[in-house]
């Protein structure tokens, strides 16, 4: 059974779109807020399971509920939860689809219609929107091509909740996630990748040790990339407003190699490790050779929110709440 956030009030823990799948055995992937909301989805699965269909259900939070959960005061869900079939070879069509837009990093909207009352279809109709327009899947009994006028409503930004008459859209931006390029395997490295795929980033690790950048030392990067020379360390790459560059190199040896071509990228993020003089003498050496002050403000240096850290593993914590926080407010 698959739960979808549709609309949010008050200090509710999750946003629109948020997920979580429940398993017919009761185990549960992802969240939708956790605690008292979690618990009651997971028990109405059960009717899910049986009746093979769908449910919106809101959940009000009081002041009590909100305590439990650590927050300030109550809110609002409303959630949908849908029976998932995996015999249905429409569906497994329907999702193949949108996997391929992940892969081929296609910019598609999911629309998906939410039932209304009991007379309606068991089950929300699902659509993507490709940017030319073109709808799939291609044929469908209502042919929705009036949804097409509702996208310039939407938040290009984030999941936001439609109506047209008395029919209700939740309209998502599908996007693969965010890729985070961490330049040094190193202990500060490695325990940055550790972290960042748990937050939902893609991690790319580069080095040119291959006795560092290595499946044993980052079992969970998604790439590594054993390099001829950090000279260069950006090719066959796709550097872009959704890339998030990391420079953490040994001894920070490379550091200003490393920033003079990611300063040339539209990256959403630059951050470099290091002390405020060791960032002085970088910056001056970039000015000399070109580069102005508006480019240097680009760069998150000191890197990592200021929360006094010390080790690796604390360096890597700060590291990945400023990827959280300029990703949040770039997604606004």
């Amino acid at each position: 059974m698959l739960a979808t956030v549709l609309t949010r009030t008050g200090s509710a823990p999750r946003s629109a779109g948020a997920r979580m799948i429940v398993r017919s055995n009761g185990a549960i992937i992802g969240s939708v807020g956790g605690g008292i909301v979690e618990a009651k989805v997971q028990e109405l699965s059960a009717d899910i399971f049986k009746q093979r269909g769908s449910m919106v259900k809101e959940f009000v939070l009081t002041s009590e509920d909100a305590g439990r959960l650590g927050m300030a005061c109550g809110g609002g869900l409303e959630i949908l939860m849908t029976f998932m079939d995996a015999s249905n070879r429409d569906l497994l069509n329907f999702y193949e689809g949108l996997l391929k837009s992940l892969e081929t990093q296609e910019k598609v909207r999911l629309i998906t219609r939410i039932p209304t009352g009991d007379n309606d279809s068991p089950k929300p109709a699902q659509y993507l929107l490709k940017e030319n327009g073109d709808m799939f899947p291609e044929s469908s009994e209502e042919k929705p091509t009036w949804l097409r006028e509702m996208i310039g409503e939407a938040d290009a930004a984030g999941p936001v909740p439609l109506s047209k008459g008395a029919e209700r859209f939740l309209l998502e931006p599908i996007r693969s996630p965010d890729t985070v390029y961490i330049f040094g395997a190193g202990h500060v490295g490695q325990a940055l990748a550790a972290l960042t795929g748990r937050v939902g980033f893609r991690t790319v690790v580069l080095d040119d040790r291959e006795e560092f950048a290595n499946r044993q030392r980052f079992g969970s990067a998604d790439n590594i990339i054993v390099l001829d020379s950090f000279e260069n360390a950006l090719e066959g790459l796709e550097i872009d407003g959704a890339s998030y560059l990391v420079i953490v190199t040994r001894g920070h040896a490379f550091d200003k190699t490393v920033l003079g071509r990611v300063l040339k990228t539209k990256a959403v993020y630059i951050g470099m490790i290091g002390s405020q003089k060791k960032r002085k003498a970088i910056y001056e050496a970039l000015m000399k050779e070109g580069f102005t002050s508006r480019d240097l403000e680009r760069v998150h240096s000191p890197i990592g929110l200021d929360i006094g850290a010390e080790t690796p593993e604390e360096i890597a914590v700060s590291i990945v709440a400023e990827l959280i926080q300029v990703r949040a407010s770039n997604r606004k």
